[in-house]
């Protein structure tokens, strides 16, 4: 059974490759901004990071310089 791709943006969650291209960050520092305690916007499934795609554009929003 094949999945169809799903858009970026309705995507609940990305991988950090995805949140980088969706957003225009570099990698390592969407990796940097997941290790900050209490992150608003970090998902962990069991060692897997993944990004809340709301959430995310939420904090970008609100921020000047990241």
């Amino acid at each position: 059974m094949e999945y169809e791709k799903i858009p970026i943006h309705l995507k609940m969650t990305l991988t950090i490759k995805e949140a980088a291209e969706y957003s225009n960050i570099g990698i390592n520092k969407i990796e940097k901004m997941l290790r900050e305690p209490n992150c608003p916007f970090v998902l962990y499934v069991g060692t897997k990071k993944l990004v809340k795609r709301k959430e995310f554009e939420e904090f970008i929003s609100k921020k000047l310089i990241i």
